[in-house]
């Protein structure tokens, strides 16, 4: 903050291009004292939780699924390995010729790169599970639900929670990629009218905002994720008794 409140008045940088760090802040205070400015946070949050909620439901069940059946895991393995590399972004010209520049065409591009995520850590996690606790579930006849909340679902929940974290992150960067490229609603939009519109301060300030939601957002995952994994070992030691 030192840094970039000097460098400008300085001479270092030209102003035009980065502004003082205290123009920034007083551009961030105008701009919360606007509806717009919530309005747009509330969008950008509302788009980020619906699509990280899709892409965990999705990726939970379809990776235990996928996972607890060979024939599927061996069914599946080359479309997983073909599509789960292709960028979201590349997936922008098919989410507007969909959606226009609605809050889908980004939900569509949040879904599609946390879902991956999420995917891959279940499909680890069922793999994980002790071939003498799965047998012994076999011998015993356990129904398939029981098996899932028994046996997989004990092993698989630290892969799952650390997808979640990764699924959290990725899901804000698409959401404000979405909106920065595409113009739907929410905080990147903002940034792209500031930017056009040659109001740097303001275009800063914001980024400045979407630092601390991603700051917030990485820590709010690991919270909830040793809360989740307080009787696991690897993170019982992390957490007070």
């Amino acid at each position: 903050m030192a840094v970039v409140e000097i460098a400008p008045r300085a001479g270092l940088v030209n102003e035009r291009f980065l502004p003082p760090f205290s123009t920034m802040i007083s551009s961030l205070v105008d701009q919360a004292g606007t509806p717009e400015f919530w309005r747009a946070l509330l969008e950008t949050v509302r788009g980020w939780a619906l699509g990280l909620a899709i892409a965990m439901a999705a990726g939970v069940v379809l990776g235990i699924v996928i996972g607890a059946v060979p024939l599927l895991r061996s069914a599946t393995v080359g479309a997983i390995e073909f599509l789960r590399p292709i960028p979201s972004v590349a997936l922008i010209p098919l989410a507007v010729l969909l959606y226009g520049t609605q809050m889908r065409a980004t939900l569509l591009l949040v879904v599609y790169a946390s879902f991956w995520q999420v995917l891959v850590q279940v499909l680890y996690g069922v793999r994980d599970v002790d071939p003498v606790a799965r047998e012994t579930a076999r011998s015993y006849r356990f129904r398939p639900l029981t098996r899932v909340r028994t046996v997989l679902w004990p092993t698989a929940l630290p892969y799952v929670m650390t997808g979640f974290r990764l699924g959290a992150a990725v899901a804000l960067i698409l959401e404000i990629t979405g909106e920065l490229v595409i113009g739907s609603p929410g905080l990147g939009r903002q940034i792209a009218v500031a930017q056009t519109s040659g109001a740097v301060d303001a275009m800063y300030a914001l980024v400045i905002v979407v630092g601390v939601m991603g700051v917030a957002v990485n820590t709010a995952a690991r919270a909830t994720e040793r809360r989740v994994l307080r009787w696991h070992p690897s993170v019982r030691g992390e957490v007070p008794a």
